[in-house]
C-alpha cells in the first residue's frame, strides 16, 4: 500500500507510518512538499482547509506521475477558539483512490494569552515554540505539545492519535460511505 504524504516532515511522515500500521502490514509512506493554501499559521476552519487542500494535492502528483498511491494525507497544525479559549489543533484529511474522504483531529491543548497574540498576529506557532524553548525548528521535534506537557507527549504521538481518528470511516466506510460499492 502507497501513502503519500502532504510535507517532507518527519515528523508527520512517521506519525502517518505509525497509524498506517495499525491497520495495515506493508505500507510504503512517501512524502511531498505540497502547498497548504492557507496562511502559515491557519486558524478555525483554515486549519481543515489547509490539510484538504494538501491531500488534494497530492492528488493531483499521483495523477500526474502515476504513482498508483492509496491514500493520500494532509495535515494541517491551527488554532481553534471553543468556548471562550484558544487551542492548538493538528487536523489530518485523509483521501483515499476512490475520492472517499475522512477527517480527524489530534487532542486540542490549550494555549496561554500572550502565544496566540502572537499567532493572530502572523507568527507560526513553531516559531513561538522556538523562541520559547531557546531552540530551532522544533516543529520537526517534540513541537509546542512536548513544551506544554514538560515532555510527557510528542508531535508525532499528538499527530498519530489524529490520524487513527481520521482512519474511521474507511474502517466502516458501509457506515460512512453507504452510497459506495465496497469490494
Amino acid at each position: 500500500m502507497k501513502i503519500l504524504v502532504g510535507s517532507k516532515n518527519p515528523v508527520k511522515i512517521d506519525a502517518v507510518r505509525d497509524a498506517f500500521h495499525k491497520y495495515f502490514d506493508e505500507i510504503e509512506v512517501i512524502g511531498y512538499e505540497v502547498d497548504s493554501g492557507v496562511p502559515h499559521q491557519p486558524v478555525n476552519d483554515e486549519t481543515f482547509a489547509g490539510a484538504k487542500n494538501r491531500a488534494v494535492e497530492l492528488q493531483k502528483i499521483n495523477s500526474k506521475n502515476s504513482l498508483t498511491a492509496d491514500f493520500f494525507v494532509g495535515i494541517e497544525g491551527g488554532i481553534t477558539k471553543i468556548f471562550d479559549r484558544w487551542f492548538a489543533l493538528g487536523l489530518m484529511c485523509i483521501i483515499n483512490k476512490d475520492d472517499l474522504v475522512g477527517f480527524g483531529t489530534s487532542p486540542l491543548f490549550e494555549l496561554p494569552a500572550f502565544v496566540i497574540n502572537k499567532l493572530l498576529n502572523g507568527t507560526e506557532l513553531g516559531d513561538v515554540i522556538d523562541n520559547l524553548m531557546s531552540d530551532d525548528n522544533t516543529k520537526q521535534k517534540g513541537g509546542a505539545i512536548s513544551y506544554f506537557t514538560n515532555g510527557i507527549m510528542n508531535r508525532k504521538e499528538l499527530y498519530t492519535h489524529g490520524l487513527i481518528a481520521a482512519l474511521v470511516p474507511f474502517n466502516h466506510q458501509g457506515l460512512f460511505f453507504p452510497n459506495h460499492s465496497i469490494e
